[in-house]
């Protein structure tokens, strides 16, 4: 499981806020797994179907994100990034749940299990 320095979100008292590098256009809808960015922030890999066209792609990350961490989508909200690759996405719900969550699917990423 990843440790508490390789996760990409930071946890809030209702939530999670979640730093993620988009791929749209990208052949099919997954999470790929962490990413360092130049600076060193983490991020989450996601890649998705969708154009990034009139706020597609966004939609597309916001429902894979809620199907990962089991919430509905309308827990899922865009804070930054509405047009850029790099987004902040909150996730509304149990923090330490919603973490267990996300650690777990990209434990199952480096297993290669789905």
């Amino acid at each position: 499981m990843a440790g508490i320095a390789e996760r990409p979100w930071k946890t809030l008292p209702d939530g999670l806020l979640v730093a993620v590098r988009a791929t749209p256009k990208g052949g099919r809808d997954a999470i790929e797994g962490v990413a360092t960015l130049a600076d060193g922030r983490l991020v989450l890999k996601v890649r998705v179907r969708a154009a990034p066209a009139e706020g597609e792609a966004n939609d597309a990350l916001r429902r894979l994100l809620a199907e990962t961490a089991g919430i509905a989508p309308s827990a899922v909200s865009l804070m930054r990034g509405g047009a850029g690759r790099l987004k902040t996405f909150r996730l509304t719900g149990d923090p330490s749940r919603l973490a267990s969550v996300l650690d777990a699917a990209i434990a199952r990423l480096k297993t290669g299990a789905r």
